[in-house]
């Protein structure tokens, strides 16, 4: 069987810091055994990286595996995928402003997917899902499925759905949130759960009345400092994995 050519070698820190996402994005609850993170290889559009089928806490630099857009590898002796690996890959092809994208199952976010409630911002550190989050359910154009975006089709109709949208929900499923490199993919990633937690409180003490969330021009604002601003967190949360790993 023939591989695709690989865009070549990656800095170890990089590499480093994509198996420490994985571990972030555990550590915060955003995932647990399931969901993956994966980004852009850093010398061409069309190649990206993710660990290997684990559970994120768990992944190591060694555990980073190539993939064309496509979802092949690159290695002539693989390890087992992510069978969902095809939501990367087609959110790449179809946004080149995207250098990093999560895929999990966030529990506060799900309740959105299922119901006609719409995800709001509800802190500046969420501005981000003030421009909207799109819902995509799997069954309209796939009729009944096991609910995975397991081949390149799938892919392609969340991509759609997500538009140029930073998360979009996936009915009776999960999410994914997007950006324009790891920090960034990672901290929307985190605030989009948290987010989401206040929402269900904010609700619960408005008791149906109206919830004074950020409008679409506070969150533009908002996020303009948030991309800056948030590589205080991901400096925090990447000293926690160093000094839990040494790498």
């Amino acid at each position: 069987m023939t591989h695709p050519a690989s865009a070549g070698p990656v800095d170890p820190e990089t590499i480093a810091d994509l198996a420490a996402a994985a571990r972030i994005l555990a550590a915060r609850g955003v995932v647990d055994a399931f969901g993956h993170v994966s980004m852009r290889h850093p010398d061409s559009p069309e190649r990206y990286l993710m660990a290997r089928a684990m559970a994120p806490a768990l992944v190591t630099p060694d555990d980073i595996v190539e993939y064309d857009l496509d979802g092949e590898t690159c290695e002539p002796d693989p390890p087992k995928g992510f069978l969902e690996r095809f939501i990367h890959g087609e959110i790449y092809r179809a946004r080149p402003d995207v250098g990093a994208v999560v895929h999990s199952h966030s529990p506060s976010v799900i309740p959105f997917g299922v119901t006609d409630v719409p995800m709001g911002a509800m802190f500046h550190n969420a501005a981000f899902l003030a421009k909207g989050v799109p819902v995509f359910d799997i069954s309209q154009k796939f009729g009944d499925t096991d609910m995975l975006v397991c081949d390149c089709p799938k892919g392609v109709a969340l991509a759609e759905s997500l538009g140029d949208k930073d998360v979009a929900l996936m009915r009776a499923h999960g999410s994914v949130a997007c950006g324009p490199n790891l920090q960034v993919a990672v901290f929307r990633a985190v605030y989009t759960e948290v987010s989401a937690r206040i929402q269900h409180w904010a609700t619960a003490l408005a008791g149906g009345g109206p919830i004074a969330a950020l409008n679409q021009a506070e969150g533009a604002l908002a996020d303009v400092p948030n991309q800056g601003a948030g590589m205080r967190a991901w400096d925090l949360w990447r000293h926690e994995i160093r000094e839990e790993t040494g790498w």
